[in-house]
Parts: structure tokens; sequence; C-alpha cells
């Protein structure tokens, strides 16, 4: 476990309910490849905090990793939903594109 890991459990553990130390726990636990972790982390802020589509991302790319893919589709659509209605057309592309790629799966 790295350093930053253990810092954002510290905080999460101190404050559960902060939404944005569970994204960052997640996305340190994706770096470290512990994908059931990272799940665990972004459900819990998908749950709570009006994500604008990066979350889900992270979220369908971790499903992925696992072999959940069509549960990462449905991440991925609901990601390009948000996104969509923050007004990140970018992002929302981004999302379309790397669902896509799950046909290749």
């Amino acid at each position: 476990m790295t350093d930053r890991v253990a810092t954002f459990r510290a905080m999460v553990a101190r404050t559960p309910d902060n939404a944005l130390a569970r994204f960052g726990l997640a996305n340190e636990l994706l770096k470290v490849q512990d994908f059931a972790g990272a799940i665990e982390q972004l459900e819990v802020y998908l749950a709570v905090y009006p994500d604008e589509g990066n979350g889900w991302g992270r979220y369908a790319d971790a499903l992925r990793e696992i072999g959940r893919v069509e549960d990462a589709r449905a991440a991925f659509d609901k990601g390009i939903d948000a996104a969509g209605r923050f007004g990140h057309s970018g992002l929302a592309n981004e999302l379309v594109f790397r669902r896509d790629e799950l046909d290749d799966m």
C-alpha cells in the first residue's frame, strides 16, 4: 500500500461522509490496481455526490477490469448522461468512445 492510499484511508476513517475523500481514495486504489477497493469507494461516492461524469468513467473502468463488462457499460451510460447535464461535451464524447471499446471485449 502506498503512502497516498494510507493517507486517504485515514481521511475516510476520520470523515466517512466526505465523498471527495472517498473519490481521492478510489483514485489512489485504481493506481495500485485494487479495483475491488476502488469500486467500493466509488459506489459510496456516486451514491451521494452529484458527479459530472468523471467518477462514473473511473467506476466503469474498474468494473471492466474485473470483468463486469455490462455493469461497466451501464456506468459509462450514466457518466455520459451526467457529463451532458453539466455541459461537458468533451468528456461525454470520451466516455462514449470508451464505452464503445467494450464491444471489442
